[in-house]
């Protein structure tokens, strides 16, 4: 698993765990138990991991919807 994104904002993993989801694309969270115990105020970011092999796909899934992160 390669990492995909990683971020604080609690509304971006649901939506590219969507948009990959109808591409086919699967995902694993990370870091979503660390999230919670640090009182979920949003200190620790999330990670979205996808396969290696998909990484290049789910990149351009979320660029072609706008979807804004770090590569």
């Amino acid at each position: 698993m390669e990492e995909l994104l990683r971020t604080n904002d609690i509304t971006l993993i649901p939506l590219a765990r969507t948009l990959l989801s109808e591409e086919g694309i699967e995902t694993f969270e990370l870091d979503v138990n660390m999230s919670v115990l640090e009182g979920s105020i949003g200190i620790l970011p999330r990670r979205l991991m996808v396969r290696r092999d998909e990484i290049d796909q789910a990149r351009r899934v979320l660029r072609e919807a706008g979807v804004r992160f770090e590569d």
